[in-house]
């Protein structure tokens, strides 16, 4: 449709509106409309409903038929019905024959069948419930620009029923999470989304500013700082799933603001965190595809425990032939990356060149759920050292499908240790690595205090969610995906 005539349509919905205004029916002056059933509820209850009275809302999608008689879709939240619409059972029929695509109505009447089989509500009663001054997509094309399906995401809903039902799988995976955590005696807490230090992961932060303070205050890139400060106060299990934000690029699995699990279990280790994320997935693949093996990108994947369990350091040489295990000389661990093709001139330690190693080689492969373990310390400043090769640590990421979906470790609660750790990180970023994590002087003081052997998790629920519902986007799976605005 041209400009010009999208003009035209649009200004023709305005003096419909203003026609009904002067007449005394205006529809934006209803505030409430009485509904006792829904079109998912009627269509396949029909035997329940057949000639039963009903009271229905929704928006028009469709309008076939004309003369004495006619065929409209009603579309509420749970789907469509037909609406059977005759003149001769309708005062106002003339009137709804000016009705719109688009517009909200409420509707009387009784539940049938047609000639035809299709059922149908025999409308004794249309009202007016809302204006749509907007036209929707065309409904055989429906709403098939991607980024204007992001940017108005409330389009997008209405006319393609397949994205509501992503978003309503999210609600009941991340209401299947909470029950299954609290049935194994953990509680939800709610930790600070403003704080003055960005600890808990390796990121860039958002930076705002607290006037009454006159203090700078960075929003949230973990939640496990504040988490562990619970366990040294007493808490056993405590979780939390909420929002975290990170100033960095987008992909096809990054948003600046997602959802993330965290979990943190006193006197657990990391094995007991592995064990816990197995169970986890097994739970989510039963309870809402009733089955442990979900079909993602052309791969059949088993959510089955037990997962496939494997150290960083030797999926890099099961995949690439060098061992980084033996190297003790720095120069040498960069000369069989530079072998590699791997760009490791900004490393400065072996642990790191296994880590772009691994990034380069390893990550992609791993298609079936595999935690991959011992991470080395220079990339895990929160996690506890394996006492066996203080090289590593007691960590574990999860990658299903070539990605990373959870990140655990045995919390190191070694003060000293930390301390040294954290000065570390604190050179990286003098050295200008801008997502080398603080000096956080309080939780130092909290590891003082005291804080037993604890277990910890991290899962983002984004990526989890796209896994589950066969979502190839982090922005298909996030109601309101950051977006860059558009020019006036």
């Amino acid at each position: 449709m041209s400009e010009e005539n999208l003009s035209e349509v649009l200004a023709v919905r305005r003096e419909k509106l203003k026609k009904l205004q002067e007449e005394g029916k205006n529809p934006f002056e209803m505030t409430r409309y009485d509904v006792t059933a829904y079109a998912d509820d009627v269509n396949e209850n029909f035997e329940a409903y057949e000639e039963k009275p009903v009271s229905m809302a929704g928006r028009i999608m469709s309008k076939r038929g004309q003369g004495k008689v006619g065929f409209y879709d009603l579309q509420d939240s749970t789907g469509k019905i037909q609406m059977f619409l005759k003149k001769d059972l309708l005062e106002n029929y003339d009137e709804i024959k000016t009705y719109d695509i688009g517009d909200i109505v409420g509707i009387k009447g009784e539940v049938f069948k047609t000639q035809k089989g299709q059922i149908s509500v025999r409308v004794k009663e249309l009202t007016l419930l809302s204006k749509s001054l907007q036209i929707l997509p065309e409904k055989y094309h429906g709403l098939k620009d991607t980024e204007l399906r992001y940017r108005q995401r409330y389009v997008d809903l209405i006319v393609n029923p397949e994205v509501k039902n992503v978003f309503i799988l999210r609600s009941q995976i991340i209401r299947k999470i909470r029950e299954f955590l609290d049935n194994r005696g953990f509680i939800e807490v709610e930790t600070p989304v403003l704080y003055n230090l960005a600890g808990g992961a390796n990121a860039r932060p958002f930076v705002t500013h607290h006037n009454a303070l006159d203090i700078p205050l960075y929003m949230r890139i973990a939640l496990e700082l504040p988490l562990k400060r619970l366990i040294v106060g007493g808490f056993d299990k405590v979780y939390e799933l909420s929002r975290v934000f990170r100033n960095e690029g987008m992909d096809a699995t990054h948003n600046p603001e997602f959802t993330l699990l965290e979990t943190y279990e006193a006197y657990a280790d990391y094995d007991d965190v592995m064990n816990m994320v197995e169970a986890l997935y097994g739970f989510l693949a039963k309870e809402i595809l009733g089955t442990d093996t979900v079909e993602y990108e052309g791969h059949d994947i088993s959510l089955a425990a037990p997962f496939k369990r494997a150290r960083m350091v030797d999926l890099v040489e099961e995949h690439t032939g060098v061992n980084f295990d033996v190297m003790t000389d720095l120069a040498e661990a960069q000369e069989a990356a530079k072998k590699l093709h791997v760009d490791v001139e900004d490393k400065h330690s072996i642990g790191e060149i296994i880590a772009e190693v691994f990034d380069e080689y390893v990550e992609d492969k791993l298609i079936q759920p595999t935690f991959v373990t011992m991470h080395p310390v220079e990339i895990s400043p929160l996690s506890k050292r394996e006492p066996t090769d203080p090289r590593y640590t007691q960590r574990f990421e999860l990658f299903i499908n070539g990605a990373e979906c959870a990140n655990a470790f045995s919390e190191l609660n070694d003060p000293i240790d930390q301390k040294g750790r954290f000065e570390a990180q604190v050179q990286k970023k003098a050295d200008g690595d801008d997502e080398a994590h603080p000096y956080d002087a309080d939780f130092i003081n909290a590891l003082e205090v005291g804080l037993p052997p604890t277990g910890g998790l991290g899962i983002g629920i984004d990526r989890l969610v796209m896994l589950f519902t066969g979502q190839h986007s982090i922005r298909d799976v996030i109601l309101f995906p950051t977006m860059k605005p558009l020019d006036d």
